[in-house]
């Protein structure tokens, strides 16, 4: 790092080199910024997280604007990971750049070499075995299972439809979606039995609904509906029709809390006929 406080001016002009010298200067250790130098990947992964997650949402809504910001704000995660790697002289941004090119053109031979894969159903078996090899690589045979390496840190969702993936590759599966169905009425069973015990054990109880959302993240699976994503969409679809019962019950000048449970259900049937 150059002696002397950093200018906007003195800054490269170059977008990438710009951004990686900006970071560099934010973990300056004699000019940079309190808060930057104090971070590290466990005090910065929750952000790397939310930014995904804001990625998503402007995708969502369908706000480029929006998404160009959001994407600048990623990518500033990745340069910031890379810059405390950086720091312990562990890798670098140029490293991160060079590594995840090469998997591209590895996993792509049907554009960088001779291989001829002609749909989009027969590139995603072909990535999928070759991130199994390149995982069994990294394992040794006796550490090698179907399920190892799946993050996690992952939302909960997410991961158990990536596990139940996994499983899938090996045989287990079921081939329809009849005994997912099935197998979602047994674990609610379950948990209604656990419900209406004597005596309610709450850790039992927490199993018991784990159980329920899991086959039901099986069935999203089969379904091919991403669950994280119609979650969301139901989220919203929440908050839009419980929004129209607040303003409903403010012409009268009112909130829900002064309302009975009767007349917000009357006003959410109407809210489904309206937003």
């Amino acid at each position: 790092m150059a002696s002397g406080r950093p200018t906007a001016e003195s800054l490269p002009r170059e977008p990438m080199a710009r951004l990686l010298a900006v970071m560099a200067w934010l973990r300056d250790r004699q000019h940079g910024c309190p808060w930057d130098i104090d971070q590290t990947f466990k005090t910065i992964a929750p952000y790397t997280i939310e930014e995904a997650y804001e990625v998503a949402d402007a995708i969502e809504r369908g706000d480029l604007p929006a998404l160009k910001e959001e994407l600048g704000d990623l990518l500033l995660q990745v340069v910031y990971h890379a810059q405390i790697a950086s720091e312990a002289q562990a890798f670098g941004f140029d490293d991160v750049a060079r590594a995840i090119a090469d998997k591209m053109v590895d996993r792509h031979p049907h554009v960088f070499a001779d291989a001829r894969i002609d749909t989009a159903e027969a590139q995603t078996v072909s990535w999928e075995a070759r991130k199994a090899a390149e995982r069994a690589a990294k394992q040794t045979a006796e550490a090698a299972g179907a399920l190892d390496g799946v993050a996690r840190a992952l939302p909960a969702l997410l991961r158990a439809e990536k596990i139940q993936k996994r499983a899938a590759r090996v045989g287990f599966d079921w081939k329809d979606t009849a005994p997912v169905i099935d197998k979602i009425e047994e674990e609610l069973g379950e948990l209604r039995a656990e419900m209406e015990a004597g005596t309610v054990d709450h850790a039992r109880l927490t199993d018991e609904l784990g159980d329920v959302l899991f086959a039901v993240a099986n069935l999203a699976r089969h379904c091919k509906v991403d669950p994280e994503a119609a979650l969301r969409a139901t989220n919203d679809k929440f908050e839009r029709r419980f929004g129209y019962i607040e303003r409903q019950l403010a012409v009268q000048g009112r909130k829900p809390a002064d309302a009975t449970l009767d007349e917000m259900e009357a006003l959410w049937q109407e809210a489904k006929t309206r937003v």
